[in-house]
């Protein structure tokens, strides 16, 4: 089987999982968040540090689990917001333990744990407050935050294609990512506008038309910023995919590295334009 028919058939079976995950029910969208979090922080912390440090990676996982649970339970209207603080109890435990140590610990490879939180971990564990509105599941806000980035991927590699490897073509990040181009940037950022004004006709993103066309451009920019910082975090680590976990397109940082930027993002533009 071709590389082809192997990424098409992952990425039908990805968005499958997907899809019921976000309208099946709350304990389904928890659980597979749950697992994308563990295994995508899981593929950071392999790049980075191997298997040093491993009880520290241990608990910032632990600590992930605990936040993500407590912001679920907390959005369904089921816990006070103080029992989040929860989730910190497991980090403070490092310092700790980085005191005792015989050895004097790298710093510059512990700080990689705690960035791992920041950078795959929050934006997830945030993600409860796109899912429940007044402590009703729907996930159809969320999947269209996803249909947006899996449209601006789509329009961004057919536009680049046709338009963007000429020899005159400029290039979007030429030392991160030498294929992109400004047309296949321009192509995606169109593909997802256009999605989030599709996504308000049937009713998806229930908000008026400026702030679906507002959210389909932001989602895209991000998305691909998304992309591309991941793509710094590879290079540094001199490894071409986070992961072999989904056949054809690397691990599941791979796969989620565009909505760990249009997630936080798109909530901050909702909550500031009083949507939620």
């Amino acid at each position: 089987m071709n590389n082809f028919a192997v990424r098409t058939i992952s990425s039908v079976v990805f968005g499958a999982v997907m899809v019921a995950g976000l309208l099946f029910s709350g304990i389904f969208y928890g659980a597979l968040f749950l697992l994308v979090m563990l295994m995508a922080m899981r593929e950071f912390y392999n790049m980075a540090l191997g298997s040093q440090y491993a009880l520290g990676q241990r608990l910032a996982m632990f600590s992930a689990a605990i936040f993500l649970a407590t912001t679920v339970i907390f959005c369904q209207g089921n816990l006070e917001a103080k029992w989040i603080l929860l989730g910190i109890l497991p980090l403070m435990l490092m310092p700790v333990i980085y005191v005792f140590m015989k050895q004097r610990p790298e710093f510059g490879r512990v700080a990689y744990i705690y960035a791992g939180l920041l950078y795959i971990a929050m934006p997830i564990c945030l993600s409860p407050f796109l899912v429940f509105n007044g402590g009703e599941f729907n996930g159809f806000l969320l999947l269209s935050i996803f249909i947006v980035i899996w449209l601006c991927d789509v329009g961004a590699y057919c536009v680049g294609t046709a338009l963007g490897q000429k020899p005159d073509s400029k290039k979007l990040a030429p030392s991160i990512s030498p294929k992109k181009s400004w047309w296949g940037f321009w192509g995606g950022v169109f593909f997802g506008t256009l999605a989030g004004l599709v996504l308000h006709f049937v009713g998806w993103m229930p908000f008026s038309l400026i702030h679906c066309i507002a959210l389909g451009a932001l989602i895209s920019v991000c998305g691909v910023c998304g992309d591309l910082f991941e793509s710094l975090w590879k290079r540094w680590f001199g490894v071409k995919d986070s992961g072999n976990c989904i056949p054809g397109h690397g691990g599941m940082l791979d796969r989620f590295d565009s909505s760990l930027m249009a997630i936080p993002v798109a909530l901050v533009y909702l909550v500031i334009a009083g949507l939620i």
